[in-house]
């Protein structure tokens, strides 16, 4: 299995290729979607929006990976319910494999905001239409393929 097709069926990738890996949580409650807006810093990432989540760390599961982000990021349990996909990006001359896992987020969990300045809970359409970071945009695509897929 090349490293398209182990992306495209979600199962583990084998061979010398190597990406940096980061995860997505994608909350949906109805037709809404859980978004957040970082807050104001230096980086590239300063007020744009983005589905939560962060870099997989060594010996780390996408799964627990997500739990510790959330975690971190809003003080918030989650439970990872499954995989929905994951594009291929490039950031600062590294390759990186974004995965988008659909999750449980109860609204009354998001306790806190420590990397960001706001939260919302918004249809796809508007989100696809906000600034959001360049790697969760490509997750556009891969979500409205799963909401056609759940009608």
């Amino acid at each position: 299995m090349d490293e398209r097709e182990a992306m495209d069926t979600g199962q583990a990738r084998t061979g010398p290729v190597s990406l940096l890996r980061s995860v997505a949580g994608i909350a949906v409650q109805g037709e809404l979607f859980f978004i957040a807006r970082r807050k104001r810093d230096a980086s590239e990432m300063s007020q744009r929006w983005e589905f939560p989540g962060g870099k997989v760390e060594s010996a780390e599961s996408d799964e627990v990976a997500l739990a510790r982000e959330f975690l971190e990021e809003f003080n918030a349990p989650i439970r990872v319910l499954r995989f929905l996909g994951e594009s291929v990006f490039a950031n600062k001359g590294k390759v990186r494999a974004l995965a988008a896992w659909e999750i449980a987020l109860e609204p009354a969990h998001v306790a806190i905001l420590n990397e960001h300045s706001e939260a919302a809970w918004l249809p796809l359409d508007t989100i696809a239409g906000m600034e959001l970071a360049d790697s969760d945009r490509s997750l556009i695509p891969i979500l409205q393929a799963s909401i056609r897929g759940n009608r």
